[in-house]
């Protein structure tokens, strides 16, 4: 059995940080409300009767049962409710305002930004000018609602995993929106967690698996065989056993930063997709934000995926696909590798979902001529995307697009004004 000497673990001090249901909330403050007791629900097509509910009022939570994910027809006619549409570059801009306040207390390598609405702040260091741990969660709590009107929960622990379960788990649902655990926490707090899917890292796919192999509660965790787990898991059991213990060697200011890195798009349809012509034409508009997102960081892709979801009223569930390619960024290129595997795949199903990415990353070099294209075509093709990168990056998105995206289908217009896939 593995005995953990905590004496030797890491004991630093760590605060995680939430916002209050944080779209509603700024949306509550706008309107003149306490975001506490307003009856807030951010609503993203409140045209279609599948709307999604992006956030909800702590008040409406508790009275209505509506949260976030539910339903447009979920939702009960109230005067009570106020149902507003999303809007992300608002939400993005009171996101920066929190972390310049968070930025006053730490260094920016001990600040992790986890969500637009969730941060770790790593105040080992910050002692000697603001207090202990709890004094400098009280401040940052004072600071943003006395700047923004905005209710924060703040959780403390010796390390970030220990100190984002106190959150998720004891000082969300505590009236002072504060809690703090130790290492002595761990089996009276952290190993009591139930059910095992309330444990961070912990989804419903990895709870089944251990509940097959006699898994039923962390505490049974912490006290299984690592080697087994990890047999069963790979090196994610042993990450998940060590987890159960509250163990977590992470450094904030000490982050790895991969080498390579992925660009993609992805979109949910407002309908259901039938004609190949159409689902195309969105193909075609992804693969043009891809490349040029290439573009703007100089790097080039050597092999593309496409993803295909089809409708909830069918069985099966789509295609996920990827081919190898000269390594390019070029619009014409990405464009022609994603509609050769679409059609090599596609059957007339129902498309509700479509996602383009692009791995294998390297910096771009020099023009890479191809021998099965012309070398002239292949030089007016990069200055052809080039000039069409400056046009956009001037005037908007939308001052240069291919006419399909007119046509019944295209959505690359309608979203150029969207931010984070939602309204801007």
């Amino acid at each position: 059995m593995v005995r953990i000497d905590y004496a030797e673990l890491p004991n630093r001090s760590i605060i995680a940080m939430d916002i209050k249901s944080f779209f509603a909330s700024v949306e509550a403050v706008k309107l003149g409300l306490h975001p506490l007791h307003a009856y807030v629900i951010v609503l993203s097509g409140k045209e279609r009767a599948g709307g999604l509910v992006l956030a909800a009022s702590p008040l409406v939570k508790s009275e209505f049962g509506i949260k976030t994910g539910s339903r447009k027809f979920e939702i009960p006619n109230s005067s009570k409710l106020i149902i507003v549409e999303p809007r992300m570059s608002l939400y993005l801009k009171v996101n920066g305002m929190i972390i310049d306040i968070l930025r006053k207390y730490v260094a920016n390598e001990d600040l992790l930004v986890y969500s637009i609405d969730e941060m770790l702040l790593d105040v080992t260091k910050s002692h000697r000018l603001f207090g202990d741990t709890r004094t400098i969660a009280k401040k940052i709590q004072m600071e943003i609602w006395n700047s923004l009107r905005l209710v924060s929960t703040v959780a403390i622990g010796p390390n970030p995993l220990m100190a984002k379960v106190c959150m998720d788990i004891e000082a969300k649902k505590v009236e002072s929106c504060m809690a703090e655990w130790t290492y002595d926490d761990v089996p009276t707090k952290l190993q009591k967690i139930h059910p095992m899917t309330d444990m961070w890292g912990i989804g419903n796919k990895t709870a089944r698996k251990l509940e097959f192999l006699g898994i039923r509660s962390i505490e049974e965790l912490a006290n299984a065989d690592v080697n087994m787990l990890k047999r069963v898991f790979g090196v994610i059991g042993e990450q998940i056993f060590y987890h159960a213990h509250g163990v977590d060697y992470t450094i904030l200011s000490q982050r790895y930063i991969p080498k390579s890195k992925s660009y993609g798009n992805s979109q949910v349809l407002m309908r259901d997709y039938t004609k190949q012509r159409e689902i195309e034409i969105v193909i075609r508009e992804m693969a043009d934000q891809v490349a040029a997102r290439l573009r703007r960081h100089a790097v080039e892709a050597g092999v593309l995926r496409l993803n295909i979801g089809f409708s909830q009223e069918i069985l099966e569930r789509g295609f996920a696909r990827q081919r190898m390619m000269e390594y390019n960024n070029s619009t014409s290129r990405l464009t022609e590798v994603a509609l050769a595997i679409f059609r090599d795949y596609y059957r007339g199903e129902p498309v509700r979902t479509i996602a383009i990415s692009c791995g294998k990353i390297k910096e771009k070099g020099g023009l890479q001529l191809s021998l099965f294209e012309d070398p002239l075509r292949t030089i007016q093709n990069e200055r052809l995307d080039h000039t069409i990168d400056k046009v956009r990056e001037r005037y908007g998105f939308t001052s240069l697009i291919h006419a399909s995206s007119m046509l019944p289908g295209g959505t690359a217009v309608k979203r150029s004004t969207f931010v984070g896939g939602h309204q801007g």
